[in-house]
Parts: structure tokens; sequence; C-alpha cells
């Protein structure tokens, strides 16, 4: 990561995207982390109706035209997934896998895929429940862990962590024995890798031990990782003020933490592409203008 940043925008929805550009055109420094295929509810779409321009377009078209205006602006997207976000006085420090990067102000765009926490999960997050298996891996040198993956491209971190512990017990949610293998080879054929199709049901901390009830029973290990798209946002910056699962805004999308922002889904319905946009520009403008504050005080 290059210096510290302007903004830190996180998510590649409209609202992240529409942020991006916004800040390209106010000459910020910024950095667009998300997926670089976009927002899968974007791809997914079947037909979009009322986005203005663009009548009854496909999903995955409006996806390449949003790909191609970040083309056009020269907008690079990093393919990382930010892991958490730490207020600093005056900036940020982003935890994006082993890496860290800093910005003097952060736009959440990340959107509401964060699924329901598991019973168990929020008193032993820190306490042997972790959200990322890159960052804690040194931790489990020589012991057990189970990782549950909620999409394919979480199967990485697992084979990072079996690298440095003993046995990795790997289950993925995204797919089912019975409809064929849904691994790779590098998971399914990794001797320190078990892989076993179950549902995690709760999790509790039991004799110095961490517990994964799941359909198949107990699963007893040092550490349970739970490695979804995205977490619940008041996880993924302390302190955050959330109001049934979404980001507490206000008119200008700034939250309750100084030069923290939030735009589209995250901040609440409707859930609309044109609204995420909409939000997304709003965050970036408010955003440019904390910085010039924050710059002209120095």
């Amino acid at each position: 990561m290059d210096g510290r940043y302007d903004i830190a925008i996180i998510g590649t929805g409209p609202a992240g995207i529409s942020a991006a550009i916004t800040a390209k055109v106010r000459n910020k420094k910024f950095l667009l982390l998300g997926s670089a295929f976009l927002s899968d509810k974007v791809t997914k779409a079947h037909r979009i109706q009322n986005y203005p321009g663009l009548p009854d377009i496909p999903g995955a078209e409006l996806a390449e035209k949003l790909q191609e205006h970040l083309r056009v602006m020269d907008i690079a997207i990093t393919d990382c997934r930010v892991n958490m976000v730490y207020a600093m006085g005056s900036y940020y420090s982003l935890q994006i896998g082993q890496d860290f990067a800093e910005a003097s102000s952060v736009i959440l765009a990340s959107g509401v895929s964060f699924g329901k926490m598991l019973p168990g999960e929020d008193e032993n997050l820190g306490r042997g429940v972790s959200y990322c298996a890159t960052c804690d891996a040194a931790l489990y040198k020589g012991k057990e862990a189970v990782v549950v993956g909620y999409a394919p491209k979480e199967e990485a971190d697992a084979v990072f962590l079996a690298e440095l512990a003993d046995k990795v017990t790997y289950i993925p949610v995204y797919g089912k024995e019975e409809s064929g293998p849904v691994v790779s080879q590098r998971i399914s054929e990794n001797p320190k890798i078990d892989v076993k199709y179950t549902k995690p049901e709760s999790i509790e901390k039991k004799d110095g031990k961490m517990v994964l009830h799941t359909g198949l029973g107990e699963m007893v290990s040092d550490g349970i990782f739970l490695l979804r798209e995205s977490v619940a946002p008041d996880r993924l910056v302390p302190g955050l003020e959330v109001e049934d699962r979404h980001v507490k805004v206000d008119r200008k999308m700034a939250t309750n933490l100084p030069g923290l922002f939030a735009a589209g889904d995250i901040t609440g319905t409707p859930y609309q592409y044109v609204k995420a946009a909409g939000e997304g520009n709003t965050a970036a403008l408010s955003a440019v203008s904390y910085v010039d504050v924050l710059s002209r005080g120095k």
C-alpha cells in the first residue's frame, strides 16, 4: 500500500464505484477495495428498469458498463477483503489480509451480504473466533483449527493456515457433497486439511477449547475461523453506530465516527442500484470536504 490515502472506499457495487468516480474527478488519492468482478447482486440481476439512461438493462450488462467506466477513468480495484478498520484519531488504519493501509477518511459501501451470526460467535470473537485466517495464522502453529468458508475463494486462506497448523478442518457452506466436488484439489488433496460437508450451528468455549456444533456433531479445536464475504459493519469498524443491522448516517452519509461515511444497501432500504449510486456520490463529496478541512488544519 502506497503511503496514506485521502479516501479508502470499501465495496465495488454501484455505491463504491460511484464514490470512486467522484474521488477521481476531485483529484483525491484513493483506494478502491472489493471484488474485481463487482457486485453479485448486480451481475445476477435479470433486468434493471429504473437506472437513468439505461432502460431495461440486464445486470450483467450494467456490470460491464460500470467496469468500462472504471477503465476509462483509469481506476484500479484492489481485490482484497478488508478485515478490520480502526479509528486512529486523524486517520483510519485498515487491516487488509496481512497488510495495513492508512486513509484520512473511509467510505463503507460493502452492501448487506453479511450473514446472520452464529449463537456464541459474538461473545467469542477474539477469544478463539476470528474472521481472518491469514491475519491470525501465526497463532495456530502446531495447533488445530476449523475454517468455515462461505465462498470458494476462502479456500486460499485455509491452505495458508494449513502451512502452520497441524490440522485444519474445512467446512464449505457453498455446496453439498451429493452435488459433486465443491472444493479444489489443493483442498481435497492436502494431507493436513480434512473437508467436512455440514452446517455450522453454534459456537462455545469449553475447557479452553473452541467447540463448533454442527450437523455432524461437535468439532473441537484451538480456534474457529468464519470466512464470510463481509462481516457486520459494527464488527468491521469498532465503535460504529448501527440500527437494525444497518449503518446510521445523516443526509451527508456521515456516520457517528468523524471521517467515516457509508453508502448503498449498508445504510438501509430501499435496496436500489440508483439509490446506492447517488449515496456513493454524496459520500465521496462529503469525504472530499472532510479531507480538505483536515488538510487546511495541518
